[in-house]
């Protein structure tokens, strides 16, 4: 683990850091000693294996705080403003947002009779959770003067953006819709200093991936077509999330980077 120097580190913000993508991120970003901010929303059967998880980070020698808030609705996202300012040091900004929101609805557009199709309300709900709130953050993060003067936004993509997978439509819509944000906030908001991308994961067996319908057989396709002949781990892509953080990536912004091993080149 990376020395930390106490008062002078700036935090990350990882929106969604319970579980698969963000919990990764969470522990490789405590590890490379970047002290962070942990936001989650979970239903109260999923919390004690949670707490698990946060048990051992709350033991590191980096600073670790969890919020259990919504982070998609207004109320909730005030109070977790608050909580942040409460945790902050006078000294002390957000250098590092990561929104790893997966909140979706996954219904086939035409399922056949007696099944409950695709809604308009179902658009709506996975659009706002997993795509739009993602403005919204920077947008308050801006308003409360609490990003660093070189910040960066790391958003979680995924291959449906651009390709069907059955039951995926609004899925990938909000991760088409995503896409878009990300590169528009790329470019203006570059002058206050923030590098903004895409990380695009190859299909990782993450809870939330095996809710989508015939994940099983995904699974499996994944793996045989994967030219490095394994599918993609957590661990993965919370390795280049923290490449993203570094001053070294200080160039890549309004970018969607793929981290699949090849996968999406076969």
């Amino acid at each position: 683990m990376k020395e930390f120097k106490e008062n002078t580190a700036d935090f990350a913000l990882v929106i969604g850091g319970s579980q698969g993508l963000g919990l990764a991120t969470v522990h490789k970003l405590l590890q490379e000693g970047i002290p962070v901010i942990a936001v989650h929303r979970d239903m109260r059967k999923d919390l004690a294996g949670i707490q698990v998880h946060f048990d051992r980070f709350t033991g590191m020698e980096v600073p670790f705080y969890s919020i259990h808030k919504d982070a998609i609705q207004e109320k909730g996202q005030e109070e977790i403003l608050n909580e942040i300012k409460g945790i902050l040091k006078p000294d002390q900004k957000i250098r590092l947002l990561v929104h790893s929101i997966a909140k979706g609805n996954l219904k086939p557009m035409d399922p056949g009779e007696g099944v409950a199709a695709l809604s308009d309300v179902d658009f709506k709900l996975t659009g706002e959770a997993m795509a739009y709130s993602i403005y919204k953050w920077v947008q308050l993060l801006f308003r409360e003067n609490l990003f660093s003067g070189d910040s960066r936004l790391v958003a979680f993509t995924s291959e449906g953006s651009n390709r069907v997978i059955p039951g995926y439509g609004a899925v990938a819509a909000a991760k088409a819709a995503m896409e878009a944000i990300i590169r528009q906030i790329a470019v203006e908001y570059a002058p206050r200093g923030l590098r903004a991308n895409c990380v695009q994961a190859g299909v990782t067996p993450t809870a939330s991936m095996k809710r989508i319908p015939g994940s099983a057989e995904l699974l499996a396709h994944s793996t045989d077509r994967n030219p490095l002949g394994r599918l993609t781990r957590p661990e993965d892509v919370a390795n280049a999330v923290y490449l993203l953080s570094r001053s070294e990536a200080a160039w890549i912004t309004g970018t969607v980077i793929k981290v699949d091993g090849g996968e999406s080149l076969c």
